[in-house]
């Protein structure tokens, strides 16, 4: 019995090892055919073409769906392989040369005509779903296969017709005016040669639609430059280049050399087959469907539009380099190159290794002699006007994407893990790519770089570095450390090494930086190394026995109840000792968190622990429960908790913005409370700031706030959405069952309550409207910090009026601290304006009364600029 249920055993585990192996998964014909179609050119794509061809016209029988299938994902996934999907379908329209029995019969349309009538349903399904990327690739596609004969140029002309005609709509977003007009203009670029040889068709009427429509919404993109004239509002710059503008540009060259110069911008690997014999596919007319809105019905209690439509803002991309190192994008092949590059990048998101690698083989797409070759690569006669640096191309167009405002399309932290990807494949010339856009950026700082791409400049630096050793040049900066203290390079250096040390730690950056940076007056390096700083720690510190005191309370885990009857006790007798104008109640609000934060400042799950444990303290001390009385005790107590917090980690400011979060979350604080707090105190750091000024430090902790109080209103519509729908579908099924039941017993009434009188939907409602009026209240109160900041007070801050003029911005070398601060305002409030322009706009009218009355009778260039942006921000008439 032992020896066969062993046996057994053994010999099962065998079978099944064998079964296993049996049941490996095969691809079917289909799906192979599929893949040889995705994979065209992983070797040699001119070569692959006639391959690929026979492969297709071999299959029997003939899947057109699979085959169609195989375009379809090559061109929307690996865009840089168009012309070569191209060139293969137009193979597929001529005979084979070896008939098969699948092979269509005389007069029936070819194999590749058939393909591609089911590759216009998938544009088709694009178009309804208005999927942008996807339709302008298809139309790249499309243009290609018009230049090759395969389709009709006028056909082709009238779909880049009908996508323009979404230029003309009445209030069109600029989003979607802007994708359908680079549908147009790509679309052009390539099919321009032969559109423009057919009759009765114009196509400078599609690039006079386009350029008409970037024309009117010039104003809009004074607010998106990456460098900044705060006098000035002209929509050209030197550092960097709008999308729409590019695209114009280039087309007018090739207009005005009758599309000539699109053979030498875009491979043409057709260009050298025999004409089509037959009659080219006429494209169908189509329509562009409008925008789908979601009306949920929602409306705040003043009857606005509750709903946030986000709007997109013209594309900046920041230029750091001369045209002969990189391609400048207004010409042709410059906007082709950037245009591939960026979708290569937005693509490949889900895989940024694959990315980099296909980043590194772009040239193998491009026509020869457009990039410089690599070291070891068979030497190929530099083409005039091209040879660029390919590595320090990729680099810039990466760079562009990351300095995008008012935001990256997707999380900066892929584009920085992007970047270092490229650098371990090529250390070689990926590294000084990096190190040369390092410096342009750093030059570009004190020419007016938005101090939102400066933050974001900061970050990648510090993440890139900790990647590398931290091996940085630090002694280039060394004579940048007589600027102002505040001068953005100053700023910069200081932001970027806090950074560091929070990546790494105190001692370990402060080996790698110069003794001149170590020093503390040059304000690099913080002279302590990050960490808590319990206030009353000290003995020879007043309320050190107080604080003792609580301290061992809630060490040894003491009942809520207790230590607030303790504090009561505590604050009694402080009450009594105290000399002079001390506020005891701040004291012990004081002295109450911190002891909080020590208990909880080993680890992040020692905090969490220790405020939810005391949440019942907390609650107390915000709620005024332990105070003296008068004025406002609530406001007054939960400024005291937020400056406790700030006391205990100034010298970890991260941290404040984490606890500030977690007390937001707890709703022991508003967010309007921590908005009214960055205002009032949120610049008294180890380096003071002058007052009625805004730093990147308080701009965290502002859109931490902001952000806070949207995302809580976003989650309450989803909820009551959600309610609405369940009601909604409870009802339709009783009145079916009521309907079904009515010939049985005609006084049946479905036992249902209204959709709009359930009680989870009525409480559900009721929390929308508070936090609907909770995030008014934050967005008023951040509007009026800045009008109090930079228009209400001319005498508070006078520079706010001077650093605005174009003669204090060619003079800025002479700017003090004081200058600086009241520029780098300026720039916050414009920040603010653009990235929370879909709230604004959403309550305009209301913000506009609260905050914005008192400007009315004012008129000076601060008011005339504060206005500016605002009403740029809010779409209003500038």
């Amino acid at each position: 019995m032992s020896y066969n249920h062993h046996g057994g055993g053994r010999r099962k585990h065998y079978r099944d090892d064998h079964d296993d192996r049996r049941r490996e998964i095969y691809d079917t014909p289909e799906q192979r055919l599929r893949k040889s179609i995705i994979n065209l050119g992983e070797v040699d794509p001119v070569q692959e073409l006639e391959r690929v061809a026979k492969q297709i016209r071999q299959q029997v029988p003939v899947s057109v769906p699979a085959i169609a299938e195989g375009f379809r994902i090559g061109v929307t996934e690996q865009p840089f392989k168009i012309p070569y999907y191209a060139a293969l379908l137009r193979l597929l329209h001529d005979p084979s040369e070896e008939p098969t029995e699948e092979e269509p019969a005389p007069g029936s349309p070819s194999l590749g005509k058939q393909i591609l009538e089911d590759y216009w349903k998938g544009f088709q399904a694009f178009l309804d779903k208005l999927a942008w990327r996807e339709l302008r690739l298809c139309i790249h596609f499309f243009a290609h296969l018009t230049v090759a004969g395969v389709i009709n140029a006028q056909s082709m002309f009238e779909l880049l017709r009908s996508f323009t005609a979404v230029l003309e709509e009445f209030g069109a977003s600029h989003g979607r005016a802007m994708k359908a007009a680079l549908c147009a203009a790509e679309g052009l670029m390539m099919a321009g040669p032969v559109i423009k040889q057919t009759p009765d068709v114009d196509a400078s009427e599609i690039v006079a639609t386009i350029k008409a429509y970037s024309d009117s919404v010039n104003s809009t993109k004074t607010l998106v430059q990456p460098v900044v004239k705060l006098f000035s509002g002209e929509p050209a710059l030197e550092h960097a280049d709008e999308i729409l503008d590019s695209a114009i540009a280039a087309l007018r060259i090739l207009e005005a050399s009758d599309f000539a110069q699109t053979a030498d911008t875009f491979p043409q690997p057709y260009a050298d087959f025999p004409p089509l014999d037959a009659e080219p596919f006429e494209l169908p007319s189509v329509l562009v469907p409008p925008e789908v809105i979601e009306l949920d019905g929602l409306m705040t209690e003043d009857g606005e539009d509750a709903q946030v439509k986000k709007e997109e803002w013209p594309a900046y991309y920041i230029r750091l380099f001369d045209n002969d190192i990189t391609p400048d994008p207004t010409t042709p092949v410059g906007y082709a190159i950037r245009s591939g590059l960026i979708d290569l990048v937005d693509i490949f998101e889900v895989n940024r290794k694959e990315c980099a690698r296909l980043l590194l083989e772009f040239p193998k797409w491009m026509l020869p002699g457009t990039f410089k070759p690599r070291e070891g690569a068979p030497y190929h006669e530099p083409v005039p006007g091209k040879n660029w640096d390919l590595e320090t191309t990729v680099m810039e167009t990466i760079l562009g994407t990351i300095f995008l405002l008012p935001e990256t399309i997707h999380k900066p932290i892929y584009y920085y893990t992007l970047i270092t990807e490229l650098c371990k494949l090529m250390p070689k010339t990926a590294g000084p790519a990096v190190g040369k856009s390092i410096r342009k950026l750093y030059a570009l700082l004190a020419d007016g770089l938005d101090v939102e791409i400066a933050q974001r400049f900061a970050d990648w630096f510090s993440i890139h570095m900790s990647n590398f050793n931290f091996g940085w040049v630090w002694k280039e900066w060394i004579p940048d450390l007589s600027l102002s203290p505040k001068h953005p390079k100053r700023v910069f250096m200081q932001h970027a090494v806090e950074l560091e040390i929070r990546l790494s730690y105190y001692d370990r950056i402060l080996r790698v930086l110069p003794e001149e940076m170590q020093a503390p007056e040059a304000g690099v390096m913080p002279e302590e190394a990050p960490g808590p700083d319990f206030e009353y720690d000290d003995p020879a510190k007043p309320y050190h026995d107080s604080a003792q005191s609580v301290l061992n309370l809630l060490r040894g885990r003491a009942k809520a109840e207790d230590v607030i009857e303790h504090i009561q006790s505590l604050k009694n007798t402080l009450s009594e000792s105290a000399d002079g104008d001390v506020n005891v109640d701040s004291v012990v609000r004081s002295i109450t968190v911190q002891s909080l934060l020590h208990i909880g400042s080993r680890s992040f799950s020692h905090f969490l622990n220790a405020i939810e444990r005391y949440l019942p303290l907390l609650r107390s001390l915000a709620g005024g429960g332990i105070i003296a009385g008068g004025g406002n005790p609530h406001l007054e107590a939960r400024m005291d908790i937020l400056s406790a917090v700030y006391a205990f980690w100034k010298r970890s400011r991260h941290m404040v913005a984490i606890v500030f979060d977690k007390l937001m979350q707890y709703q022991i604080v508003d967010p309007t409370d921590v908005i009214g707090w960055t205002f009032t105190n949120g610049g008294s750091s180890s380096r003071p700031k002058s007052p009625n000024t805004f730093d990147a430090f308080q701009w965290i902790l502002l859109k931490g706030a902001l952000d806070k109080a949207n995302g809580r209103v976003m989650i309450a519509r989803r909820k009551v959405a959600a309610l609405r729908k369940e009601a909604d579908d409870n009802a339709a099924r009783a009145k079916a069952s009521d309907s079904a039941t009515m010939e049985v017993d005609t006084e049946a009434k479905p036992d249902v309550i209204p959709a709009a009188e359930t009680p989870a939907l009525t409480t559900a409602l009721k929390a929308f409207a508070t936090l609907t009026r909770e995030q008014k209240a934050a967005l008023s109160r951040t509007l009026d910090g800045f009008v109090d900041y930079l228009a209400a007070n001319p005498d508070a801050n006078p520079k706010t009026r001077e650093v605005i003029t174009e003669k204090a911005w060619h003079a800025r070398a002479n700017w003090d601290e004081v200058e600086w601060e009241t520029w780098e305002t300026w720039c916050w409030y414009r920040h603010f304006a653009r990235a929370y322009s879909p709230y604004l706009r959403n309550y305009v009218n209301t913000l506009a009364a609260v905050s914005l009355d008192r400007l009315e009778t004012m008129s000076d260039p601060a008011v005339d600029l504060f206005k500016k942006t605002w009403n740029i921000a809010t779409g209003q008439e500038v």
